[in-house]
């Protein structure tokens, strides 16, 4: 019989709880790797949020802009810079309060045409006069003109990605 003395024994139990750095080290590696393939999905899901809530502002105008040429016969220029009051009736920010928002809203006459034919709403990613932190390479600007034309000014954004 082999005897085990009383400093072997608690050697042994000591051994057996602690984990060894190779241990730590995997695990703080797939740690790591989780946290960056979470953090991409986030963000990735953030800059669609964000480009929604511009789409979303800009059919939400459209449909005041609509309702302001019924009853005038013409649509509504409008910006941050608007003084007219027919002009700030409408919301120049994209979100429920403009340091909230991510873009900042525009009205003008479409190219070629005058503003009783056809409007031209643009939405403008990270202004100054909005949160000035959010960017969109990839959509840039998003547009629609009182016809349904849908437009973007990103360089790399798709229809369907972007609209």
């Amino acid at each position: 019989m082999m005897l085990i003395n009383k400093y072997e024994v608690v050697m042994l139990k000591k051994k057996m709880r602690a984990f060894s750095l190779i241990e730590l080290l995997v695990t703080m590696a797939i740690v790591g790797i989780l946290s960056a393939i979470a953090y991409t999905s986030y963000s990735t899901s953030v800059v669609k949020t964000k480009r929604t809530e511009a789409k979303t502002a800009l059919l939400k105008i459209m449909q005041q802009e609509e309702q302001f040429f019924t009853q005038n016969t013409s649509y509504s220029v409008f910006s941050k810079a608007s003084t007219n009051p027919n002009e700030m009736n409408f919301r120049w920010y994209s979100s429920d309060a403009a340091i909230s928002s991510s873009y900042e809203l525009n009205a003008t006459a479409c190219a070629g045409d005058v503003i009783q034919n056809c409007v031209l709403l643009t939405a403008i990613p990270g202004t100054s006069n909005v949160n000035p932190n959010f960017k969109d390479s990839e959509c840039g600007n998003f547009t629609i003109t009182s016809t349904g034309v849908r437009g973007f000014t990103g360089a790399t954004g798709t229809q369907r990605t972007c609209w």
